[in-house]
């Protein structure tokens, strides 16, 4: 089986088994989710859908949040962790949004990733569920089990964006990784894959070499 081949496997099995693909962040519009993935870095998703309603409450707009101060949005996302570099990026990509971009949120991974404190796993995320583009989110999860699959030999997050840009199909690639995460939290843990119960233990190559141990 060629990597695209089992891609496609892969691609077929997870959308079996979590039909509904969403993001796990909650977000209204654009910023919204820009602002909540990057204070999802080093933090649960959970935790920063906790965040999040007091934050854009209190800056429901972009000219809102070029107007804060500092300080304000560090005590409002305290809890995230890494919260005074965080809410510096915030400030920063606000600021920039409004001057360089006449506060629309870029299309492009290249463009977004211009922007403070934004790396290729927050600008696909953007890229793929804003505008609808191929994007590959490059999360511990996606990398986890998509070198497990034996996708990717890489743990390096641009090599395995690389890696499966080159296997997916387009059109599947953005709904594959929110899948990923899913069931990277469910069935394939860090700790254990627990193979026994994975819909993918025919054809991933980890989920193989198990059962070929069991049948020694």
């Amino acid at each position: 089986m060629t990597k695209k081949q089992l891609a496609v496997c892969a691609v077929e099995a997870m959308k079996k088994e979590y039909p509904d693909a969403i993001c796990s962040l909650e977000y209204r519009d654009p910023l919204q989710l820009l602002i909540a993935t990057r204070l999802s870095a080093q933090c649960t998703d959970a935790r920063v859908n906790l965040v999040t309603p007091a934050l854009f409450a209190r800056f429901p707009t972009l000219e809102a949040f070029t107007q804060a101060r500092v300080e304000d949005i560090e005590e409002l996302i305290r809890s995230c962790g890494l919260y005074k570099t965080k809410a510096r990026d915030i400030l920063a990509m606000c600021q920039r949004l409004a001057e360089e971009y006449d506060g629309i949120i870029p299309d492009t991974v290249e463009e977004l990733t211009k922007l403070p404190g934004v790396g290729r796993k927050t600008a696909n995320l953007v890229v793929g569920d804003v505008y609808h583009k191929p994007a590959v989110v490059t999360d511990t999860h996606f990398i986890r089990i998509t070198g497990r699959l034996g996708l990717t030999k890489s743990k390096v997050p641009l090599q395995v964006e690389k890696d499966l840009r080159a296997v997916l199909p387009p059109e599947e690639s953005n709904d594959f990784c929110h899948r990923l995460v899913l069931h990277g939290r469910a069935v394939c843990q860090a700790r254990t894959a627990h193979c026994e119960i994975c819909c993918m233990n025919t054809f991933c190559k980890t989920g193989l070499a198990e059962e070929k141990k069991k049948n020694k």
